[in-house]
């Protein structure tokens, strides 16, 4: 199991109130095994490597989401450092068994993501292929005070993309920085796709249960809070919070979007692990930042449709992307996460 950078996103979990309906539906849309874990949740596996976990909410409070985690080396010296930038540590650093330490913090807008220090559990087993992670953005209204908060934290070096970003032209990307990670293409049009729904609804929020990776959710930044209305949310583009213009209308200003690569790399799509988007005010007040966690797939059109055949929905149809072709979903407890299909290499989406 190969060591992850610092700071590098190393873990993603999802709490659910009902585990067992959600190994059936990541099950079949995926093709995800599970092993239990010790405690109220179940490891998932992609052809006997780890990616991922599945968690019973203990507090029917907590909002059903995916949550992210981002690798140190020394977790209490990265919640002190997050207490010194403006955010607010939810939970202290524990021990999880000989897995390692856990803790769970939220960005000075209310994003909440996880730490992991790992002890025998490294994170993810495999990533950027098929039916495994290979992105994370955080959607705030924030946008500078969470910019200086994960350059502070974490020493990401930003990329801007979009009308602000000087880089835009230079990427040939306009909104989002998701980096590219298989092959595959598709010029399947959103009425390929059944299930399709003009509103979306990405609420990015979690909770927390028990101390492990695979048993620790993340969300917003007052756990137990209700999970806000989401049924306006459109994006025209991943990384940016901007509502499709042609339905819901945009900001005059167009994509604002910050790609994230690690300290000691060039900064660019190339290094790029992650990105910030900002929710413009185009969107519900009630919306609260939230982190979107992104798993790469073969067939995007494919992949959303069986999505709505497992009783999920599409909360963003299939759009092109410079890098391929994406799809917002929701599963059928009402967790969002977003689906990547790349395109074939060094070939963009028609």
């Amino acid at each position: 199991m190969a060591a992850f950078a610092r700071s590098a996103p190393c873990w993603v979990d999802v709490q659910l109130p009902d585990l067992e309906a959600g190994k059936r539906f990541y099950g079949e849309l995926f093709g995800w095994t599970f092993r239990p874990g010790e405690g109220p949740y179940a490891d998932a596996y992609s052809g006997g490597r780890l990616v991922a976990a599945l968690v019973a909410k203990q507090d029917g409070r907590m909002p059903t989401a995916w949550g992210i985690y981002f690798a140190t080396d020394d977790a209490a010296a990265s919640v002190a450092r997050i207490r010194e930038a403006g955010g607010t540590v939810i939970t202290d650093p524990v021990w999880a068994g000989r897995a390692g330490v856990v803790a769970q913090a939220a960005d000075p807008g209310g994003a909440v993501f996880g730490l992991w220090q790992a002890g025998e559990r490294e994170g993810f087993e495999k990533q950027n292929e098929p039916v495994s992670f290979c992105w994370t953005e955080v959607h705030t209204r924030q946008r500078d005070r969470v910019d200086a908060f994960y350059e502070e934290v974490f020493g990401f070096q930003g990329t801007d993309l979009g009308a602000s970003g000087a880089d835009a032209s230079d990427s040939g990307t306009s909104g989002s920085g998701t980096p590219e990670s298989g092959d595959s293409g598709s010029d399947a049009s959103d009425s390929d796709v059944p299930g399709t729904s003009d509103a979306s609804g990405t609420s990015g929020a979690g909770g927390s249960g028990s101390a492990e990776p695979g048993a620790t959710g993340n969300g917003t930044a007052e756990p137990g809070s209700a999970e806000p209305d989401t049924t306006e949310r459109g994006s025209a583009e991943p990384g940016s919070a901007e509502p499709d213009a042609t339905e819901h209308g945009s900001a005059a200003s167009g994509p604002d979007f910050r790609m994230w690569s690690p300290a000691g790399t060039e900064p660019g799509l190339a290094t790029a692990i992650g990105g910030r988007s900002v929710i413009t005010d185009a969107f519900p007040a009630e919306l609260p930042s939230y982190f979107l966690v992104c798993f790469a797939v073969d067939d995007c059109n494919s992949t959303a449709g069986h999505a709505v055949r497992l009783g999920g929905r599409i909360t963003e149809p299939p759009f092109d992307v410079p890098y391929g072709r994406m799809a917002v979903l929701q599963d059928d407890q009402g967790a969002v996460f977003a689906v990547l299909q790349p395109v074939v290499s060094g070939k963009r989406a028609e």
